[in-house]
């Protein structure tokens, strides 16, 4: 089955299973050729077979770990040098529920590094040719968690960043064709949560989405040039009160000097 004519080249990290799985075959469905980017080699390229037969696309692969520096520089060079590329999934995240306390340094660093250097990283990369030829979109995938510490200061945290980050990055390209979409699941049914030493079954069965459903209703997002996209929010007013009663807080913060309560 051939796709909708080419859109160019998206490119999808953590792309051998899950969600990242998901979006490479939507994305292939949609016209898009496809760059894949995963530790797993051997997955990888078993999913790239798969799409190249079943979407007739030219899909390649790039094994690559997005906690080694090298790696993400390699995943940078390649990516940036590509003028196809008009769609950067940033979808590779690590997780973990340790308190600080207890968490192993090393494997909260990895964490960092995934979710929020290499995903900056790989956006600094493709923006510049976006903006140059008008043309593109960034979907950085982040979590609900942004919103909720109880699942580990250092992965809300860094799911914060990626809020932010993206935020800010739409603002950055408005009055551009450039989009620029974060996306915030719930609790979706992959990989992840046994990767993360945690047990997904464990919670109430009517939260967990499936990964095809949230990537389906991310890209109906995203093709509405949704700037936040919570796959799961069946009232969109609530997110608009959330931003609204955020922008006023901040409003508040400012002044020549401290509040009375402060007085000694």
């Amino acid at each position: 089955m051939s796709g909708q004519g080419n859109k160019g080249t998206a490119v999808v990290t953590g792309a051998s299973s899950g969600i990242g799985a998901v979006y490479a075959d939507r994305l292939a469905g949609q016209g898009y050729d496809l760059v894949l980017v995963a530790r797993r080699a051997d997955r990888l390229e078993e999913l790239a077979g798969k799409l190249r037969q079943t979407y007739s696309r030219k899909v390649s692969v790039i094994s690559a770990d997005l906690s080694n520096d090298g790696d993400v520089r390699r995943v940078e060079q390649a990516i940036a040098s590509d003028d196809s590329v008009t769609l950067l999934v940033n979808n590779a995240g690590l997780g973990g529920q340790s308190v600080v306390a207890i968490a192993d340094a090393d494997a909260a660093e990895r964490m960092i590094k995934v979710n929020v250097i290499a995903l900056t990283r790989l956006t600094r990369a493709v923006l510049p040719g976006f903006l140059a030829r008008n043309r593109g979109a960034v979907v950085n995938i982040a979590s609900v968690l942004a919103y909720e510490t109880s699942f580990g200061g250092i992965y809300s945290g860094t799911k914060a960043y990626v809020v932010n980050f993206t935020e800010a990055l739409h603002r950055e390209v408005e009055g551009t064709e450039v989009k620029v979409q974060v996306v915030l699941p719930g609790a979706t049914r992959t990989d992840f949560w046994e990767l993360a030493g945690s047990d997904i079954d464990q919670l109430p069965k009517e939260i967990i989405m499936s990964a095809d459903d949230m990537v389906d209703a991310a890209l109906v997002g995203l093709a509405r040039s949704e700037a936040v996209t919570v796959p799961a929010l069946a009232e969109p007013a609530k997110l608009d009160i959330f931003l609204g009663a955020r922008q006023a807080f901040y409003g508040s913060l400012h002044a020549d000097k401290p509040a009375a309560r402060y007085a000694a």
